[in-house]
């Protein structure tokens, strides 16, 4: 209670922002109790109940992962210092963590679907013990997997977590998105009851099943699946425990002395070895560790690579999609060319040190789309094929893959223009800002510029494959996929050809302004 009002003492914002949140994630709660009380003697309710505990279930255990520093107790290494045993510290934070938001919203749903479940006396008295229960599981859960990947939390690795959890959560949406969808097809909550079958016998999902098993007089399936929480509490709980211990008494990183001689990794073995020689290939290898270690450049291709595979298969499995939507991951993965120099940062006067002339620009340029091509190239052609087979729908699978290539194409000629034209700086202080202040304007050239000439680009390819199809040369159309494929590469072509000399001659403009932020 006093890191919560000492964090709200901090400023007027944030305890404006805390009331908020709490006030709506109280709505919510009392919205979503309500609602399972209303389904209370309905079919299905139990396995709705069930799945909903299990959904919250996982949410406690992630979260933390994602979020560490939305609890200021999360981090036992505070307590080090302090003259405590783990087994009193596990009992006093585990009431510690009751207190909260997400407590108290959990407590809502718990006791909303104990009520709903709940059918005379003894599913009264499986709910009253049930209730508990799978809170303290959940609560236990967050804490043991928190103290349990502590030290990656509070590292540089663990806070590039944060940097995805935007992500997550757009994935997540478009989960339960399609699963509304196929509620909605299949015929109502009846479709939950597979999973929730299973579901019930998962702590703390259980703690309900005993409810609604003892509510239709299945004692001793009751009796097993509150044994089977409590169970996963005491391990919890014993888990959390050495967790604290192996932390209390175990040295990190900060108490070892450094190695005597670091050790030098061959440079002649692993991805290097297999790229060319010269500036292309240590551009290239620059341009992939970026993918890997920058916590910006990281997000915008996993995003990028997961976005640009949900939309067509998702759109496929439901029955509505279109071999075309493979085209959606060609313009995602293509976006990751434009601003090609902003992503160095300040650190990009050294790249600009090694560009004297056109030709020298032009082999920095080529050799970055080499290094994103090694990515996009297979993709767009795994995610093509993956709709066609889906979808069943072969036939086009020449057509669409051949535009998907030109598209790219296009992508990659026009993000490199608009990287020589419209750079900008991407902020490394905060993990949700991509564009510094001031220079919006560029980005939204840059990127819907650059969308709208792709697009004109592609016309002529695009009006090809309509024609074709118009006049049922079904045995022409094969011919679509080497065009693209070769109308693509001559873009890309074109596309460096003309960015290199602007390029070479706007170098302190372009250090100016990748260097704002």
């Amino acid at each position: 209670m006093s890191l919560l009002a000492n964090g709200l003492r901090q400023s007027s914002g944030r305890t404006a922002a805390f009331v908020t949140s709490a006030v709506l994630a109280l709505l919510v709660a009392a919205g979503q109790l309500v609602g399972l009380v209303l389904l209370r003697g309905t079919a299905s309710a139990d396995s709705l109940a069930v799945l909903l505990i299990a959904v919250v279930a996982l949410g406690w255990a992630f979260l933390p992962l994602f979020f560490p520093s939305g609890d200021e107790t999360l981090d036992p290494t505070r307590l080090v210092m302090l003259p405590l045993r783990p087994g009193p510290m596990v009992s006093a934070l585990l009431v510690a963590s009751l207190l909260g938001i997400g407590p108290l919203f959990t407590l809502c749903l718990v006791t909303g679907a104990a009520l709903a479940l709940a059918h005379g006396a003894a599913g009264a008295a499986a709910a009253v013990a049930a209730v508990p229960l799978a809170l303290l599981v959940c609560v236990a859960l967050a804490r043991a997997v928190a103290a349990a990947n502590i030290r990656l939390l509070t590292s540089r690795k663990g806070r590039d977590l944060a940097v995805l959890s935007g992500l997550v959560i757009a994935v997540g949406v478009q989960f339960v998105s399609f699963g509304v969808q196929r509620l909605g097809q299949t015929g109502g909550l009846a479709a939950l009851d597979p999973a929730a079958a299973v579901v019930r016998w998962i702590p703390p999902a259980s703690a309900l099943g005993a409810v609604d098993s003892a509510s239709t007089g299945a004692y001793g399936a009751a009796a097993v699946q509150l044994a089977l929480s409590a169970a996963a509490l005491a391990g919890l709980l014993y888990g959390w425990q050495r967790s604290l211990t192996r932390l209390m008494t175990a040295p990190d990183g900060s108490t070892l002395a450094a190695a005597a001689e670091p050790t030098r990794r061959d440079r002649s073995t692993g991805l290097h070895r297999l790229l060319p020689g010269g500036r292309t290939g240590t551009v290239m290898q620059r341009s992939l560790r970026y993918v890997w270690r920058d916590p910006k450049t990281k997000m915008a291709w996993v995003s990028a690579l997961v976005v640009g595979m949900i939309v067509p298969l998702f759109n496929a499995l439901q029955g509505i999609g279109s071999i075309y939507l493979a085209c959606f991951a060609s313009g995602m993965l293509g976006i990751q060319m434009y601003n090609q120099f902003g992503q160095d940062t300040s650190a990009f006067w050294m790249v600009a040190q090694t560009i004297a002339s056109p030709r020298d620009a032009y082999a920095e340029l080529r050799a970055r789309a080499m290094a994103l091509l090694l990515i996009t190239l297979p993709y767009t052609v795994l995610v093509t094929v993956a709709t066609a087979a889906v979808l069943g729908d072969w036939r086009a699978l020449p057509e669409a893959l051949g535009i998907a290539l030109g598209l790219l194409g296009a992508m990659m000629a026009t993000g490199a223009v608009a990287s020589a034209r419209f750079p900008y700086s991407i902020p490394q202080d905060s993990a949700y800002k991509n564009v510094a202040p001031g220079q919006g304007g560029l980005a939204w050239i840059s990127i819907f510029g650059g969308m709208i000439a792709s697009a004109l680009l592609c016309s002529p390819l695009i009006a090809l494959t309509i024609w074709l199809n118009a006049a049922n040369a079904e045995s022409a159309i094969w011919v679509l996929l080497p065009l693209g494929a070769g109308y693509g590469a001559l873009l890309v072509w074109g596309g460096l050809r003309l960015a290199a000399p602007q390029t070479a001659a706007r170098l302190p403009e372009i250090l100016a302004a990748v260097s704002k932020g």
